[in-house]
């Protein structure tokens, strides 16, 4: 009796010095999470793959970083066009590695596009000070240099749009860029490098790696990589900051999140379900930004309870692929299984389960229902944690003061909203709570790409934030000139310290 054919699998490659690399001791799997089928396989690389990547990223430094800024510009125009010419199919390729729905997927991918936008501009981001005359016939003027060769470690859940927050910034300031995106997702960083060349980027100025720890370990450590951006859980964030700045990296590591949204009894309660609902459930729950803690005051709490159950109830579950579907799967079944044993430690906690989404509404691929607890109370591990799911805890309280107290003593502090029609207690919330990125009346507070994207306390480790200004400063060193030229009848300066007059 004949074997059945085995199944052929495509390869993601690696992409190094401009071209794939596909060759590699180990592999991983992808899934497709809609199905749980593994659909192709990715390239694990090892030191000597990284090592590669980081050789062919310094040899391309000295001609780029030299290259005029009108050049690079240029460049990233063409990339711009390119992007948005093959969003759909870098959507696509999302979905079908990540679950999220093509309309979520499409979303994310045009946040991205919007960093490249403002990277195209990078002629006019650059612009230095000058000072004439400081001193008696002295000028001093400032530079922004680029930094060498940058690293990016991105999460899964957006393939696309953790990227291009990093290396369109890193690369327009005329820096290289090597990019490690999630090894669960791969394909649309691999394609992003393909579309960048296109656009006329010469070869090594960007460069991809896939892999696992032993791929971020080689960046972290490697003595030519001078810059680490990293978007991941709170503790990994504080173990890539702290092992990058020792060898005197600079580092800018986001971490976790435990987003909470206010809610006043004069908010219209409709409207802020619905934002609720979109900012708790999207994405299954699998964004940083995601709002999975309630703060209900007062009166509000009974109506908007009832409220975020029935919309909940009424969420359609499926293949991110197909058309009406709102929620698709997780990305994986391990991550499935964890959050369906925090539901499991809800109800053990004595919150009150008021849907229960642990049983999977689809019977392939890794999903889960729509889960909603009240009067969660803050010892409870449902809240502390960040479940990263479509999971959406309530916490009660009666005044704003409380709810203002109960948000900063959250370890996280990434972002927040409330919602209310008092533009007086807004205000206060916005001066007044310690937490990175605030939304009146958005649930979802991600800054434009000209503003920079960044939270607070465990949330943060570096300085300055991705994207905007911040991304300009990360990615480059000001260097300052004082400038002097001398008349034959000008005193030479003596062994005294200058001093301007």
């Amino acid at each position: 009796m004949n074997k059945p054919a085995e199944l052929k699998i495509d390869t993601v490659p690696c992409w190094i010095g401009g071209k794939p690399v596909a060759s590699a001791a180990r592999f991983g799997e992808v899934y497709n999470p809609a199905t749980g089928q593994v659909t192709k396989r990715v390239v694990f690389s090892d030191a000597g793959l990284v090592d590669s990547a980081v050789k062919a990223a310094t040899a391309a430094l000295p001609e780029w970083r030299d290259a005029s800024i009108l050049r690079r510009a240029r460049v990233m125009q063409k990339f711009l066009v390119l992007l948005q010419q093959n969003q759909k199919q870098i959507a696509t390729l999302i979905t079908q590695e990540h679950g999220k729905t093509l309309p979520d997927a499409m979303g994310s991918v045009q946040r991205g596009i919007e960093v490249v936008e403002f990277a195209c501009g990078i002629p006019h981001l650059l612009k230095g000070e000058y000072s004439e005359n400081v001193g008696t016939a002295v000028d001093t003027h400032t530079v922004r240099q680029p930094v060498g060769v940058c690293a990016g470690i991105t999460p899964f859940n957006f393939p696309a749009m953790v990227p291009l927050w990093m290396f369109p910034m890193a690369v327009a300031c005329g820096n290289t860029f090597i990019l490690k995106p999630s090894e669960k997702v791969p394909s649309a960083a691999t394609r992003m490098a393909e579309l960048f060349k296109e656009a006329g980027l010469p070869d090594g100025v960007f460069n991809v790696v896939h892999g696992d720890k032993v791929a971020v370990e080689a960046l972290l450590l490697h003595k030519d990589i001078s810059a680490i951006s990293f978007v991941g859980s709170t503790p990994i964030a504080k173990y890539i900051y702290e092992t990058c700045a020792k060898q005197g990296k600079r580092v800018q590591a986001l971490g976790g999140a435990k987003n909470h949204a206010v809610v006043l009894p004069d908010a219209d309660l409709e409207f802020t379900a619905d934002a609720l609902i979109g900012a708790g459930y999207g994405s299954a729950g699998e964004r940083c930004m995601a709002i999975s803690a309630v703060v209900a005051v007062g009166a509000a709490a009974d109506p908007l309870v009832k409220l975020l159950e029935k919309k909940a109830r009424a969420i359609k579950v499926g293949p991110g692929d197909r058309d009406g579907v709102e929620m698709g799967p997780l990305v994986t079944a391990q991550h499935r299984d964890k959050v369906a044993s925090y539901i499991e430690k809800g109800k053990a906690e004595g919150a009150k389960a008021v849907l229960d989404g642990s049983a999977p509404p689809v019977k392939e691929g890794f999903f889960l229902g729509t889960s909603l607890f009240d009067n969660v109370k803050p010892g409870m591990q449902i809240y502390k944690d960040e479940i990263f799911g479509p999971v959406l805890v309530v916490l009660r309280v009666d005044t704003l003061d409380e709810a203002i107290e109960l948000v900063n003593r959250n370890p996280y502090a990434n972002g927040t909203a409330i919602f209310t029609e008092s533009g007086g207690a807004a205000r206060r919330f916005e001066n007044e709570v310690q937490v990175g990125m605030v939304g009146i009346n958005v649930p979802i507070p991600v800054p434009v790409a000209f503003y920079s994207f960044g939270g607070w306390k465990n949330s943060l480790f570096g300085d300055l934030h991705v994207h905007g200004m911040e991304g300009v400063k990360f990615y480059t060193r000001t260097k300052v000139v004082t400038t002097r030229w001398p008349h034959q009848d000008t005193p030479a300066p003596g062994l005294n310290m200058p001093t301007l007059g």
